[in-house]
This record gives C-alpha cells, structure tokens and sequence, in this order.
C-alpha cells in the first residue's frame, strides 16, 4: 500500500509500512475552509455525544498513540472542545505502578474503559505494553508478541458490551518533532512540556517506528479499527479525526430515551 488515503484506514491486518504515509499530507484540501467544515463537524460531534449520555446504551473509546510531541493532549483539545465534560473523560497511561505491576497488563487499563453514555479517551494506552516494553526489552519477545492477541480478545471483549473503539496513530516525521521540541525549548512557556528523557527515545525512532507498524498490523480488526493520522499538519489531523468520529457516531443506533407520558398535560405551577 503506498496511497496515504487508503492507509487512513488500512484494511484489517494488512501489512503497514509507515514509510509508505506522508505526515505531511493534505488530500488537496484548502486550510481555512477545513477549519471552517472541523468547526461545524464539532457542533454536530457535540449534538452526538448528547444523544450518546441521554441514551446510554453505548459508550465511544478513542485510543491516541503517537511519538513524543505527535499532538495526543492538543488533538484532543481541538477535537472535543465544546463536548459536554459531564459524559467525557480522559485517561493517561504513564509508567505502571508497583501495584499494577502486580497484576497483568490489562488490569490497569479495563477499569478506566468509559462507561455506557460516556466517550473515554485513552491518552496512550494498553499499546504501550506493546510499544514501550518492546524497544526496552523490558519483557522477552515471546511476551510482548503474545500481547497481540490478548489485546485483540480484550477489544472484542469491550465491543460485544457495547463499547465501539476507534484508535488513531498520529503519524508526524521525524523532522517535524525537531522543529516541536525546539519550539518547546525556544518557548519558556512550554519547557514544562520538554524533558531531556525525550532525546534518548527519538534516538530509537526507528525501533518504534517498526514496533508501531507491527502493532497496528497486527491488531487492526474490523471492530477495532486502527487509523492512521497525517500529523504535521495539525488543521488536517484535526478534520481527519473529527470527521472519523461523527461518521462512527452517526453510524451507531443513537437515539435519545422515550419520553414519560403525558408531558403534554404537565403545567408548571407558579
């Protein structure tokens, strides 16, 4: 596959070669007026997400991976604005604690998947077990590979509960993280957002660019797809996955709950 439009979403399990997608891709659009169709996009992901929390019969998973400075925290502050905060929450995945350490490599993740009526954002996630841990030989091979597979029963597992996944890896180059880390470093306001253990991993850029591939090859199903995202343009990513999340949102059986009878007859007193 080498047309980055059809590598937005690849076929499941098809071979990924992220060499073959241009982070710089644009699909000919003109900036402004996709700014102006991501605007509105949002206003109807909004009335969606509504109708989602009133129902609350479904829930919506959005996985985000990327490298470091890829656009996860700013895509989704593009992406939601306006979304109601009473039906979204937002989980980090970090370097596991001792105590999740105790159990396996699921169980931290499980019990922040969103609950029926709600979107839930993975800012990493149960990938890292897979990503992470590979390129720092933190677990034998035979582990982290045989992941692939609990990572795929654990998605069906959320699916048949009703749970609708989409995963997006933000694909930026990697001259484009040079530029985004020496703005951060050029910027006093953001240096909290660099720190020098960055440098040691895009040394590695090419392990995880193959534990990346291998990863989304491996686990992109039909009912929990992965989509890659051309990042360096952050007004395209920004329509991309807006426009991914209404059509999956659109696509599902939303409606709001019946309402009580006899409404019509309900005067409210002075």
């Amino acid at each position: 596959m080498t047309n980055t439009a059809e590598l937005i979403r690849p076929a499941p399990h098809a071979k990924i070669d992220l060499s073959s997608v241009d982070a710089n891709y644009d699909g000919g659009m003109e900036k402004e007026a996709t700014k102006a169709e991501t605007k509105i996009m949002r206003e109807r992901l909004s009335e969606l997400q509504e109708i989602l929390y009133a129902q609350g019969k479904y829930a919506l998973l959005v996985v985000l991976q990327a490298m470091d400075a890829g656009g996860k925290d700013s895509t989704i502050n593009k992406v939601f604005t306006g979304v109601n905060p009473q039906g979204f929450k937002i989980s980090s995945f970090k370097k596991p604690t001792e105590r999740e350490l105790d159990h396996d490599f699921l169980w931290r993740v499980h019990y922040r998947v969103p609950a029926k009526g709600y979107i839930g954002i993975f800012n990493r996630s149960h990938y890292e077990d897979v990503l992470v841990v590979r390129v720092n030989n933190l677990v034998p091979p035979d582990v982290w590979r045989g992941r692939y597979a609990h990572i795929n029963n654990f998605e069906k597992l959320l699916t048949d509960s009703g749970v609708v996944i989409r995963k997006f890896y933000l694909h930026i180059s990697k001259d484009e993280q040079k530029e985004r880390f020496q703005d951060r470093l050029d910027d006093p306001s953001k240096h909290w957002k660099f720190s020098k253990g960055d440098l040691p991993v895009r040394e590695q850029w090419d392990e995880y660019m193959n534990a990346f591939q291998d990863a989304i090859t491996a686990c992109n199903t039909d009912y929990a797809p992965w989509h890659i995202i051309p990042a360096n343009r952050k007004w395209v990513r920004n329509y991309l996955v807006t426009k991914i999340l209404v059509e999956t949102l659109e696509s599902m059986p939303l409606e709001y709950p019946p309402e009580e009878e006899g409404l019509d007859e309900v005067v409210i007193p002075d």
